[in-house]
């Protein structure tokens, strides 16, 4: 059992059969769940699970929470998206790691990425953040070249 930080595989099919929309304001919702070391996240990851995923605590609940996607962009031929960072507050968790899913898309909460937090992260009675790197194309949460 596993993390290991990737897009999924299905995610990339996906977005050749136009099953996905970052459009800023009018897209598919995405949402970001939290998963303890015990889970086995990566690119063959094709949708959300409840196996492993941390308990609900405070803010946090089962699916995780809603992304804010403040948009895409591109230049010398990346293209990148951003999310704002999101905060589950009166938390008392551990997460390994996370998933990005999408909740609009034709195939029900389709995995977009798995996300590996280095080591395991801990809030006690308190705020857990995850932090999105900025918004480059070297830097951003996804980003697909040529």
């Amino acid at each position: 059992m596993a993390i290991t930080q990737a897009l999924a595989n299905s995610f990339k099919k996906e977005l050749l059969e136009a099953d996905h929309d970052f459009t800023q304001t009018t897209g598919d919702k995405f949402k970001i769940a939290l998963y303890t070391s015990s889970a086995t996240l990566n690119s063959a990851t094709t949708s959300y699970t409840t196996t492993n995923e941390v308990a609900n605590s405070g803010q946090y609940t089962a699916g995780g929470g809603a992304l804010v996607n403040n948009g895409t962009s591109i230049a010398s031929g990346v293209a990148i998206v951003d999310f704002a960072d999101r905060s589950f507050t009166g938390v008392t968790l551990t997460a390994r790691g996370a998933l990005i899913y999408n909740t609009s898309a034709t195939v029900a909460n389709a995995a977009v990425a798995a996300l590996d937090f280095g080591a395991d992260k801990t809030a006690t009675s308190g705020t857990f953040t995850i932090q999105f790197p900025a918004f480059t194309t070297s830097a951003a949460i996804l980003r697909i070249s040529g």
